[in-house]
């Protein structure tokens, strides 16, 4: 079975054509079926098992099908794993820093014949099919420990790694594209779509921004100045499974279309939706984020503090330090890095500590749990901390958080 590929050939450069620029690995790889595959697949799906899919491995499959987990065409081998586990490369030698697997318990493995199996959606609904070539086992703690940089199971990406298995499964991938619904329609989900809205406006240099939390005025400021160095900005907030601590991804869009609509330039800011699971594996994921970015398109990408970040598993720059060890060339997408950013009374404007010289009690900063504490005791949050239209938004949805518990 052959991959859809778009070639793109030549080295990504900031005059290519956003249309053709190079995608990571060389060419954007796509794993939807097309027409004639699935009038034939029928036949062979006859006495084919059943596999369903849990939410975060329908993520990765929609990602590895619609190019943004490019150069791969399925579940990864056990050589490749491997490989990216201990060295953050593909047995290629391609840069890869996250294993993108299909782990499941020993029962479904038995139930599983190798050869064609049926991937289902959450409901049961038919998905798309994949081919299993390789069955392996894993070391669950040999993984957390490399890629987590922790094996404690109180990290949310460590926990759902120990709870999943120790049994990948592997072997390339199709998706049925009218069985995966848009997560947000009108917003652009895949690469070739941001790459054709990129090439429609002539931009040659984007920067992409990933965020799993509304915008406040630190990311406002950094997104901004961000903008002043290239043609356009792609916002690109992460839709998938996240924790359940975490703010909805549809109250998180409402604050995103609210301050795009009142503070940034229309003609030079774009907004689509990143359809995957947070792994919350700080660094590694830090250059996860930039490479699927890369193959949405971006020439830039900025990696704030903490980034991919949960409690305090990683230093406060740790995802920035990770970049230093990498080469250009092997990354393929310009890291843009920002300091700890606040509004400073003093200076009476946007800074950070590269940039102001005043003490921290100058500095309006809130912490998550503060934000929370205010807006569910119906507070306003300071206007230098976050625009009136966000908190707001975020004001009603904890209220509403807070009376129905």
């Amino acid at each position: 079975m052959t991959s859809s590929t778009i070639e793109a050939p030549g080295t990504q450069t900031s005059d290519a054509s956003p249309a053709s620029r190079r995608a990571h690995g060389g060419t954007l790889v796509q794993r939807w079926a097309e027409a004639g595959e699935i009038v034939s697949m029928p036949a062979r799906w006859r006495g084919a098992a059943r596999l369903r899919l849990a939410p975060h491995q329908l993520s990765d499959a929609v990602l590895i099908a619609n190019g943004a987990f490019s150069p791969l065409t399925g579940f990864l081998g056990e050589r490749d794993y491997a490989s990216v586990v201990e060295d953050m490369r593909l047995d290629t030698g391609v840069l890869w820093p996250i294993p993108v697997t299909l782990t499941v318990q020993d029962e479904t493995a038995a139930a599983l014949g190798d050869g064609i199996v049926i991937l289902e959606g959450p409901e049961g609904e038919t998905v798309g099919w994949m081919e299993v070539t390789e069955r392996y086992r894993i070391d669950p703690l040999r993984e957390a420990g490399r890629v987590y940089g922790t094996e404690d199971a109180a990290h949310p990406g460590v926990a759902r790694l120990l709870r999943s298995g120790t049994l990948n499964l592997a072997g390339p991938i199709r998706l049925l594209r009218d069985a995966i619904p848009a997560p947000y329609p009108g917003y652009p989900s895949e690469p070739m779509e941001s790459r054709a809205i990129f090439a429609e406006r002539g931009w040659r240099t984007v920067v992409g921004f990933q965020t799993r939390n509304p915008i406040h005025r630190a990311h406002e400021y950094i997104q901004k100045c961000a903008l002043e160095m290239v043609d356009g900005l792609f916002l690109h907030p992460l839709v998938g499974e996240t924790r359940a601590e975490d703010i909805p991804a549809d109250v998180r869009m409402r604050c995103y279309e609210a301050l795009l609509d009142n503070y940034y330039p229309a003609g030079r800011t774009v907004m689509g939706v990143y359809p995957a699971a947070m792994r919350y594996a700080g660094p590694r994921e830090a250059i996860f984020h930039a490479l699927a970015r890369k193959n949405y398109g971006c020439t830039h990408f900025i990696v704030g503090r903490d980034h991919a970040g949960v409690g305090s598993y990683y230093g406060t720059y740790a995802a920035q330090e990770i970049f230093h060890d990498i080469p250009a060339a092997d990354l393929g997408i310009v890291p843009l890095f920002f300091d700890n950013t606040f509004w400073c009374r003093t200076c009476g404007h946007m800074a950070s500590e590269k940039t102001c010289p005043h003490p921290k009690d100058r500095h309006v900063s809130l912490s998550g749990t503060q934000v929370r504490q205010k807006l569910s005791a119906g507070e306003d949050l300071p206007s230098e901390f976050s625009r009136r239209e966000i908190a707001e938004i975020l004001g009603r949805h904890y209220r509403g958080a807070a009376a129905a518990s």
